[in-house]
């Protein structure tokens, strides 16, 4: 099968990062399949049956984000092996030690690790990631999960939640606000046999409709989490822990900052190539 593919690049005050969601969302309601980003910008591709530029120009002229000029340029892909084109490409299996891998279905098995995970990611976002995933998993592997509820917020191919089922959690529960990540979810539950993760489409709103939380996990960026640590704090239990992480060393003041106007205390951070989580605790 052959394949559009457009690069969008953008002018505007707002970061690449959040214009890349928002378009990635947009886009997957007119039959793009994947995506990754750039340097400066989005990667998308369609087939070339369902590319329809005037459908495409309605939503750039809709964009619901203010202050943002896109541009795109296209080229025809001609039919490849699309799998391995990721495999190649774009999703590199993610190793923690001999703790955990994940990895896609098209990736041989590999025996060692304690967890192993399958995610087939339909729309991938390039390597930082893969760095806030490494960060976030690490941060999971060190706790005791057993019988403790945990959120995982913007849970996108909710690997996190997996994980969690994966080291006996009690109640998981993934939200997320694009519609392309809750249907992308659902499948990578089934892929891992851990049906009883609870899956929600919306952002901070839908929190509440699930109770408290031992810990949450909420990998997003920068904006919305600043935006949203008040919410996060509102459905943790006492002496619950909020893990962190979308952003960058240079943000660690204004993270901490908010939690702090929001009762958290801040322990501690961990970094990769300049990505960073950080770990706070409700008294």
């Amino acid at each position: 099968m052959n394949y559009y593919e457009l690069k969008f690049t953008y002018e505007s005050p707002i970061e690449t990062t959040i214009i890349n969601d928002v378009l990635a969302s947009e886009l997957g309601e007119t039959g793009f399949e994947s995506f990754s980003e750039s340097e400066d910008g989005l990667l998308a591709y369609i087939s070339e049956q369902l590319y329809n530029v005037e459908a495409l120009q309605d939503k750039l002229k809709e964009f619901p984000l203010k202050n943002v000029a896109i541009r795109y340029t296209e080229q025809l892909v001609e039919s490849k092996d699309w799998n391995e084109e990721w495999e190649k490409n774009y999703f590199k299996p993610i190793r923690i030690g001999t703790d955990c891998i994940i990895r896609a279905s098209f990736h041989e098995p590999e025996p060692g690790y304690t967890y192993n995970i399958i995610i087939d990611p339909k729309m991938a976002f390039g390597t930082d990631n893969h760095e806030t995933t490494y960060l976030m998993i690490t941060e999971m592997l060190k706790l005791d999960l057993e019988g403790k509820d945990l959120l995982d917020m913007g849970c996108g191919t909710v690997v996190l939640a997996i994980l969690a089922k994966m080291k006996k959690a009690g109640k998981v529960t993934g939200i997320d606000i694009d519609e392309w990540a809750y249907n992308n979810a659902l499948e990578n539950i089934r892929l891992n046999h851990t049906e009883d993760i609870q899956i929600a489409l919306g952002g901070a709103e839908q929190i509440p409709a699930f109770g408290q939380f031992d810990i949450v996990f909420a990998n997003i960026n920068r904006n919305i989490l600043l935006n949203d640590i008040k919410h996060y704090t509102g459905c943790m239990k006492p002496g619950a822990h909020l893990f962190m992480s979308g952003f960058y060393t240079e943000d660690i003041p204004a993270i901490q900052a908010e939690c702090e106007r929001n009762g958290l205390t801040f322990l501690s951070y961990t970094e990769r190539n300049n990505r960073v989580a950080v770990k706070t605790q409700k008294p």
